[in-house]
């Protein structure tokens, strides 16, 4: 096979705060026609700043100083923007990572997809429209004739996501750039998404360069793969080999962190002895969310988010709830920190209906359940120092002087495993890994019995993953805590959970100890849920052979 894209030499500088700071070094990589080649790393290793170099994309402060990078053997470091942009779309599609931002949202998708044709002058005014609508169904949007007609808000994550893969296919480019195309998504709905790419491919015949930070997605899909570290290319090739025998530590690392390389050779953790009385216990939990008024009708209909979930956790247990967006399970967790209110049934702590409680003994009960949230970067206050977001909880709940808040900060600074010196910083000024350590921080900070983990390590790089879930379960042997571990990744809640309980449409519908939940799934959503774990595809094509 010829080479498509060819980087030579690249390298790649920002300019912040006065200062140059290298972020891409001396890179070589080749692309061949119709070949997958993956781009893996952690954050910050520099492989989404050559993805936009390839395209022409770099920010305002950022600058190629030096290499090429050439596609079909036309240099495109030295062209001007107008000949760029007539390269982009053209030959070179791409499916950027969010597509909350990537997508107007004023603008209806299809005339949004329609754009890339008319730029292109690949069709006119009048066929631009029907286009737009047979490419939607390329992209494997459903009714793509009604989501033309709708706004992005108006869709689900994964159909924002295939239109965008409609935008970036639209002329037929040779080489597709998928830049963590399904780090935002449901196991299920990413295994969708990257199925569709795999079909688009091999029907048009196009490369895909696909960025991403988990190996096990790499080995799914790539034909060879390139690590990355701190901007410089520490190994790559075939994908075989690179995971059969990896000759860098770092790539060693990686591969040791990605949960679903490893999910059928670890084992779930012991479970603990059963408490008499449950931490928390659910009972016929039910909740309705009323839906706006339509067609004129006066009446309005209901959601059931939450319909008849019943489950208890003990001490020093951790039950996972497993599903896709929808499926009731974030909305469960708020449930039982009575976040809100449920239609129906009971949420007990130790015994006592926390439904039914007010006052002074409901903030005594609130106390002892605490919620870690998903995302790090929003659920920290920026204006606050790592030791006023710390402090905070006991603040609220008058616990201790001003001296002994402070020492009960250090106290959890050191428990958490981070410098004394991150309390006087403030969030921005940390990395994702410890602005998450901050939040466990947080949580712990009044003692409680029980902590919600709402989706925790699932905006973290593998690595960073695998030394929160790793904290997590040192926290809870020591302290006897009990987690409510909500996710969508079945893979890691391999590595954390005792039991898992696994939810559809806002029912619950298997809940076992998760040994046999994985080796003998009952339900038929279960084993959906389980064939979509990354990884998960070349493990069974190795076992077949």
């Amino acid at each position: 096979m010829s080479d498509l894209l060819t980087v030579s030499g690249l390298e790649v500088d920002y300019r912040a705060r006065g200062r140059t700071i290298p972020a891409v070094r001396g890179i070589d990589l080749e692309v061949a026609a119709g070949e997958v080649v993956a781009v893996v790393g952690e954050s910050g290793s520099g492989k989404s700043t050559l993805a936009q170099a390839v395209i022409g994309l770099l920010p305002a402060n950022g600058t190629v100083r030096a290499g090429r990078v050439e596609l079909g053997g036309e240099d495109l470091t030295g062209l001007g923007e107008r000949r760029l942009r007539g390269i982009r779309g053209a030959r070179i599609g791409l499916v950027p990572q969010d597509p909350t931002v990537s997508l107007n949202p004023v603008q209806k998708v299809g005339p949004q997809v329609a754009e890339v044709l008319r730029t292109h002058q690949l069709a006119d005014r009048r066929t631009a429209g029907i286009r737009a609508v047979e490419l939607l169904e390329r992209a494997g949007l459903p009714d793509p004739a009604v989501r033309a007609g709708q706004y992005p808000h108006e869709l689900s994550g994964g159909m924002r996501q295939r239109a965008l893969i409609a935008v970036a296919i639209a002329a037929d480019p040779a080489l597709l750039i998928a830049d963590e195309p399904t780090s935002a998504l449901d196991a299920t709905v990413a295994r969708q998404i990257l199925d569709r790419l795999d079909a688009l491919r091999a029907e048009t015949g196009s490369a895909l360069l696909l960025i991403t930070h988990d190996l096990a997605v790499a080995a799914d899909r790539a034909d060879r793969i390139v690590v990355m570290s701190e901007g410089r290319i520490v190994e790559q090739g075939p994908t075989a080999a690179i995971l059969a025998d990896p000759q860098e530590p770092y790539t060693r690392r990686l591969l040791a962190a990605a949960p679903g390389l490893a999910v059928d050779a670890v084992a779930p953790p012991p479970a603990p002895d059963p408490s008499p009385t449950p931490v928390a216990e659910v009972r016929g939990l039910v909740k309705d969310f009323p839906l706006p008024r339509s067609g004129g009708s006066w009446r309005r209909g209901t959601l059931r988010a939450v319909d008849d979930v019943s489950f208890t956790v003990g001490r020093g247990e951790t039950l996972a709830l497993v599903g896709e967006s929808g499926s009731g399970k974030s909305t469960t967790a708020r449930l039982l920190l009575r976040l809100e209110q449920p239609t129906a049934g009971e949420v007990r702590l130790d015994g006592v209906d926390v439904t039914a409680v007010r006052g002074e003994e409901w903030r005594r009960l609130r106390r002892r359940a605490q919620l870690i949230y998903q995302n790090p970067y929003a659920s920290l206050d920026p204006r606050f120092s790592v030791r006023d977001v710390i402090t905070e909880p006991l603040r609220a709940f008058r616990v201790g002087s001003g001296v002994e808040q402070a020492a009960r900060a250090a106290e959890l600074v050191d428990r958490v495993a981070l410098p004394g010196a991150v309390l006087e910083r403030r969030p921005v000024e940390l990395s994702g890994g410890q602005r998450q350590r901050v939040a466990i921080a947080r949580a712990l900070a009044l003692s409680p019995d029980l902590v919600v983990c709402d989706e925790p390590v699932s905006a973290l790089d593998v690595s960073v993953q695998a030394q929160v879930l790793e904290l997590l379960r040192e926290l809870q042997e020591r302290d006897g805590l009990a987690y409510l571990f909500i996710s969508h990744d079945l893979a890691v809640v391999r590595r954390v959970a005792h039991r898992v309980g696994v939810m559809q449409a806002g029912r619950l519908v298997e809940l076992r100890p998760t040994a046999d939940l994985f080796d003998d799934p009952r339900h038929e959503f279960t084993r959906t849920l389980l064939g979509a774990i990354a990884g998960r595809r070349r493990t069974v094509d190795e076992a077949a052979r």
